[in-house]
């Protein structure tokens, strides 16, 4: 038995009652954090709460997955991911691959940023369109998809929802508008010269979600991790009133986006 846990946004509680007993009825526990993490706790907190061993695993681990699906043949195994628990896709191989060995499995959700993410800016879900990961710079080639997604999505009328790189350190706001910024002075072009959202620390008592011009985002001060961000499109009425009183966007600018 393999069962797939989401463990939520930002730390050790963010679990559903059904994830904890699942955890605490398992033979093993894995986990893997390459696609995000709980940075509210650490790893001697989790296993306290859960009453379990935690083995941490890496892409390549879960990627080749012998060590996950032997165990899953005869033994309860969990796997833990932060998020929701089947965002990343591979997750969803995994999942396969365990079917195809006539291993069964089942899913226990967490929350989700992408639900998050719209519950702190008032944004409303059914108008995001495709989100993108800012990647930090491989070899000093900087990544234009995020931008070209902006791009796509802002000429559909649509929001987009960035995700902030995981190496050895969580890439920043204040970082991914400077390569935005230096995709855009490459191409010439205008998509990120409006308004954007920053949010940090989604799941947390104190959650920071800011509303602005790019340009002063670049240099606003979002804390601690993680952080995300939101190109909006058009506004409805609600969603600029949402901006102004849950993100503290100067009433001035929403005029532009409604």
């Amino acid at each position: 038995m393999l069962t797939f846990i989401g463990l939520g946004l930002y730390d050790e509680r963010d679990i559903t009652l059904k994830g904890l007993e699942a955890i605490k009825d398992a033979d093993i526990v894995f986990a893997e954090f390459y696609t995000s993490a709980l940075t509210g706790t650490n790893l001697d907190t989790m296993e306290h709460l859960y009453e379990k061993k935690i083995i941490i695993v890496d892409r390549e681990d879960v990627e080749r997955a012998n060590q996950i699906l032997s165990c899953a043949k005869d033994q309860k195994v969990v796997f833990l991911s932060s998020g929701d628990s089947m965002i990343a896709t591979t997750h969803v191989d995994l999942r396969l691959r365990a079917i195809d060995q006539g291993i069964r499995t089942r899913i226990i959700h967490g929350p989700s940023i992408y639900s998050a993410v719209c519950g702190l800016t008032g944004l409303q879900n059914y108008r995001f369109g495709k989100s993108a990961t800012i990647a930090f710079p491989y070899k000093k080639q900087i990544s234009e998809a995020p931008y070209d997604t902006i791009k796509a999505n802002k000429e559909h009328n649509l929001h987009t929802l960035l995700f902030m790189d995981i190496k050895e350190n969580y890439m920043k706001i204040n970082q991914a508008i400077e390569l935005l910024f230096r995709v855009e002075s490459i191409r010439e072009e205008e998509v990120i010269n409006g308004i954007a959202v920053g949010i940090s620390r989604a799941g947390s008592e104190e959650p920071i979600v800011k509303a602005d011009y790019v340009d002063r985002l670049h240099k606003y001060d979002f804390g601690k991790d993680l952080h995300s961000m939101v190109f909006p499109g058009r506004l409805h009425f609600l969603e600029a009133e949402s901006l102004i009183k849950l993100a503290s966007a100067p009433p001035e600018i929403i005029e532009e986006v409604l």
